[in-house]
């Protein structure tokens, strides 16, 4: 008779401390676990419940501005330093973990419509409808010892005056030329009062110019004729033209795909392009019922974040139709810019009500220092989800979101349209002749002309 005897150290099974926990042998026998994947799916369908709990993204709002705040900047040097400027000319840079103005700048006789830091995040360029163009030193002491300090204020190291007024700004990547965007596009140098290149192509006004972050002599530019414009800095040409239905109104590359750009549209949509292509866009995004005001990518360039004039800040994939999160509070009116932090873990917004608020880019993110355990128990519960994500009841759970009530109605009225232009397409097309009505997809629809 043979007798099988379990051997088990006891140094394994010997706890150091009181607190410590059981150690605890699990035999993965499918066999055995009969409902392992019922048990699973309820735990996903928990997950999700959980997540939805506790979704706080609202962190706090940033008051100071007395005006309608236009315009914002990220300092690469700085990860919790943010620039802000407004209608009525004012200039601050803010402590984002204090949440609290670290430095004031005179600013503009004008509004403020732009402003850029350089790679090296020293110098800052801004720009408004007083027709000039001003330099500042950003300061270099830690944000901690200028919030004690008492001298907030801060004076231009250089002014330049043109005979336009400025709409829009963005720094070259690492080197000292900037863009301005005005009736026309022009290239400044950082130590030259005059513009070195100057392009006048197109009928309107320049509203958002952007450089391409690995090809730096690349320029992306909207204008109000409704034309997006790409340049070639060095050889003052253009290289690529795009004519659409409706006005772009700002413009974002994507920091992981330096040839593909995003751009946020007067028709509630954004477009992502290929620059190599742009006859038609790869991707359409959906979900804004009010013109896209400001976009802005996450340095991990898989998602992005827009501002509405509906009121509202959409987080979307950067290869999704739909948003996966919509921000909004009661206070919030229509947001006219909008920021994802340097380390993709925050989104900061300005809007028309003097406020900039600070959310976070994931809603149910628990912050501060987590415990091994609590990592793993995150990390189980977002794999349970995405392994039964498509089932009903917990595709419905994830995708719900709470409206504020003029957005649920004007989103449905939205709907309602489109199934009616639908439905009208597709009787005509039954009741012509085949082939003589040809129905474009929406990639390709609001594309008028493309020049490559």
């Amino acid at each position: 008779m043979k007798v099988k005897v379990i051997s088990r150290s006891t140094d394994e099974f010997t706890r150091e401390r009181s607190q410590d926990l059981q150690r605890v042998f699990r035999n993965f026998d499918p066999n055995i676990r009969t409902q392992e994947k019922a048990v699973e799916y309820v735990r996903a369908l928990n997950a999700a419940k959980l997540e939805k709990i506790f979704a706080r993204p609202f962190i706090g709002a940033m008051d100071g501005h007395v005006d309608a705040i236009s315009c914002m900047a990220k300092n690469p040097n700085h990860l919790k330093g943010i620039f802000s400027g407004s209608m009525d000319g004012d200039i601050r840079l803010w402590d984002i973990a204090s949440r609290k103005t670290v430095c004031q700048f005179p600013g503009h006789q004008g509004a403020v419509r732009g402003l850029a830091v350089s790679t090296d995040g020293r110098i800052l360029v801004s720009c408004g409808t007083d027709c000039t163009v001003r330099l500042w030193n950003v300061p270099v002491s830690s944000l901690t010892e200028l919030n004690d300090s008492s001298d907030k204020s801060a004076e231009p190291i250089a002014e330049y005056v043109w005979k336009n007024a400025f709409v829009a700004v963005d720094h070259q990547w690492d080197d000292d030329r900037f863009a301005t965007g005005g009736p026309g596009v022009h290239i400044w140098n950082l130590n030259k009062s005059t513009p070195e290149k100057s392009f006048e192509g197109g009928t309107d006004t320049v509203i958002s110019v952007r450089f391409n972050p690995a090809e730096r002599n690349v320029l992306a530019t909207s204008a109000n004729d409704r034309r997006i414009t790409l340049y070639d800095v060095r050889m003052s040409s253009k290289i690529g033209t795009v004519m659409m239905m409706t006005k772009t109104n700002s413009i974002s590359w994507n920091p992981m795909e330096p040839f593909n750009f995003t751009a946020a549209n007067e028709d509630c949509n954004c477009y992502t392009y290929d620059m190599r292509k742009l006859d038609e866009a790869k991707c359409v995004h959906k979900d804004h019922v009010s013109s896209v005001m400001d976009i802005d990518y996450s340095p991990t360039g898989r998602e992005f974040v827009t501002g509405s004039y509906d009121r509202t800040v959409r987080i979307f994939q950067y290869n999704g139709g739909h948003s996966r999160e919509i921000y909004h509070t009661k206070r919030m009116q229509r947001v006219f810019c909008v920021k994802f932090s340097c380390d993709a873990s925050y989104v900061i917004s300005g809007s028309d009500d003097t406020n900039l608020r600070l959310w976070k880019a994931k809603a149910s993110e628990q912050l501060g220092v987590l415990l091994p355990r609590e990592q793993m128990r995150h990390n189980y519960h977002e794999a349970v989800k995405n392994r039964y994500k498509h089932l009903p009841e917990v595709k419905r759970i994830v995708r719900h979101r709470h409206l504020p009530k003029p957005i649920f109605k004007a989103a449905a009225l939205r709907r309602t349209v489109y199934e009616t232009q639908k439905r009208k397409e597709e009787r005509r097309k039954a009741h012509s002749a085949p082939g003589s009505i040809i129905t474009q997809p929406l990639r390709k629809r609001r594309i008028l002309k493309a020049d490559e």
